[in-house]
Formats: C-alpha cells, structure tokens, sequence
C-alpha cells in the first residue's frame, strides 16, 4: 500500500471530511498516527494526550495579558485537534477499535470545552471587554447563564452532528465503517454488568448508553426508518440502491455536521478572544450553531419520513 492509498484509509469517508481537515487536521493527524504507530502508541493513549492538550489550551485564555498566553492556548487546542484527528486515523490504520475509544473521543472535546468555557467566563467577569466594558464584571449573573446556555447548546449540537454523521457512514460504508449505535441494548449490557470489579467500565457504560438515548430521542424520525428498515430486511444487506438514494438526501447536510463539531465554532471562538469579546462566542453558539442545528434536524427528519413512508407502502 502507497502511503497515499495508507492517508486515505485512515479517513472516515470523503462524504463527512471537512476542506479545513482535509487540507490541515487530517494531514498532520495522519503524521502523527504513523510516529505513534511505530512507538506503539494506542488510539486512547493519544486521546488521553489531547484532553491534556486541550484543557491547558483553553485555561490559558483567561489572562488579557500577556497576550502571548492567549496564543499559546490556542496553539496548544489546535495540537491537541491534531491528536483527535490522530487517534482515530491511528485507529483505522492498525484496526485498534474499541467502545471506551470512542466514548473516550467524544469526551475529549467536552473536557476542551469545559475549560475554554469556564476561561472565558471568568476572563468576561474579571476583566470586562472592548465592548460591554465593566457591564459583566458588575452584572455577572447574565454572562454565567449565557455561558451555561451556551454549553448546553454545544452537546446538544456536537452530539446531534455526531449522530448524522455515523447515520450517513452506516449507508454509505455499512455497519463495519460507522459507530452507529442503539440505546436499548447498550442499557442492557450496562445493567448486566455488575459494579464490583467494574466501576469505570460500569460508569462509561452508563454515560455512553444516556448519550446514545439522547440522540434518539431528537430523531424520532430517523428511528422509525431504522426500525422498516429492520422489519423489511432484517440483519440482511440493505439494497445499494436504497443506501444511495439516502446518501442523495444526506450529503448535503454533512457540511452542518462539520461546522457544528469544531472547526467553525473554534474560529469564532478564537476571534472572539483576539477581539477581547468573549460573551460574543456564546451568543455565536446560542444563535447561529443553533439554527444550524434546527435547520439539520428539520431537513434530516423530513427525508427519514419519506423514505419510512415508501418502505410502509411496499409491505
């Protein structure tokens, strides 16, 4: 194998790749993946490494000076990107796949986040900014409840985004190349293990099976196309016919699913910073990503209801 065609198999698909990845993330993550692979390095060690990146980066944005901590905190999430686009590159190259790898990735940008978040509070609150001035350093119960709007906003949107995107990989690449998982029997294996000797596993287990339930419950739609599509074919193949009328109706929202996970959001975020405004990245995520977010639901559940009424029609 060439090491274009090795670069090229460690993408997830063309479909869910974004042009800043493509051109920036996913080569260097790719770099990275073959030094880790010849140290022997493992997906969740890399991953691990990233949240460390990642919550220094996002502390080091609280001081107004010296200004070069700022860029220093930004330097050290854009590595620490590097590192998440690494560890699953690394993954799919040495076919190292696990459950606790990807509850582990989807994590480590929460961890990100929660430490940019709570930065740019207290750097609001303490330090006041070019445009509000001492308004929230006076008021600061305004700026904490935009502030946890806003994270909550943030799941709500990294795992809806998340959720498409495996939806889309499982029609496009089949059930071995997306992570697409069910609530009920992740609930189920969480309930039967037991909490002695299982703590850590019994907790991610927990967490991974509420975060899957989540995402459910935002697509009532899309389940109900799952579930024909179970009645009609069972544990078969799904018709290649079918998966690319589907990939049709989805491509175009892969874009939405890129700019609701980081890139976008750590651009504005990283402006916001440099402009000394940082209430303004949270009303970037309450405002804008959500109506993204609202816009993708509506067209994503508007087609899983057509395709589910065509399934029903030829019962």
């Amino acid at each position: 194998m060439t090491l274009l065609e090795e670069y090229r198999a460690s993408l997830k698909s063309m479909d869910t790749e974004e042009h800043i990845d493509l051109f920036f993330y996913r080569p260097l993550g790719f770099a990275w993946a073959k030094l880790f692979a010849r140290l022997g390095v493992t997906p969740n060690a890399v991953t691990i490494a990233s949240i460390f990146l990642g919550v220094a980066g996002g502390i080091l944005l609280y001081p107004i000076v010296p200004a070069w901590m700022n860029y220093l905190g930004i330097f050290l999430i854009i590595w620490a990107n590097t590192y998440d686009s690494a560890d699953g590159q690394l993954a799919r190259l040495t076919r190292q796949y696990s459950r606790l790898g990807r509850i582990l990735d989807g994590l480590s940008g929460d961890f990100w986040f929660v430490a940019i978040y709570f930065a740019l509070a207290f750097r609001e609150v303490h330090f006041g900014d070019a445009l509000a001035g001492d308004f929230f350093v006076n008021h600061p119960m305004p700026l904490w409840v935009l502030a946890v709007v806003a994270g909550i906003c943030h799941a709500k949107q990294a795992a809806s985004a998340d959720y498409y995107r495996q939806f889309h990989l499982y029609f496009l690449k089949g059930s071995e190349g997306s992570e697409l998982d069910t609530a009920a029997p992740l609930k189920e294996a969480a309930k039967n293990t037991p909490w002695k000797g299982n703590f850590w596993k019994k907790i991610t287990m927990l967490v991974y099976a509420n975060y899957t339930a989540q995402q459910e419950a935002f697509t009532p739609n899309m389940q109900r196309l799952r579930q024909a599509l179970h009645n009609r074919y069972g544990d078969n193949e799904i018709p290649q016919s079918f998966r690319d009328r589907f990939r049709a109706a989805s491509l175009p929202l892969m874009k939405y699913t890129n700019m609701l996970s980081f890139n976008t959001r750590i651009i504005a975020m990283f402006i916001s910073v440099i402009i000394n405004m940082p209430w303004l990245y949270f009303a970037f995520e309450i405002i804008v990503l959500n109506a993204m977010l609202v816009y993708m639901i509506a067209c994503h559940e508007r087609f899983c209801k057509r395709f589910t009424n065509e399934l029903r029609q030829q019962d």
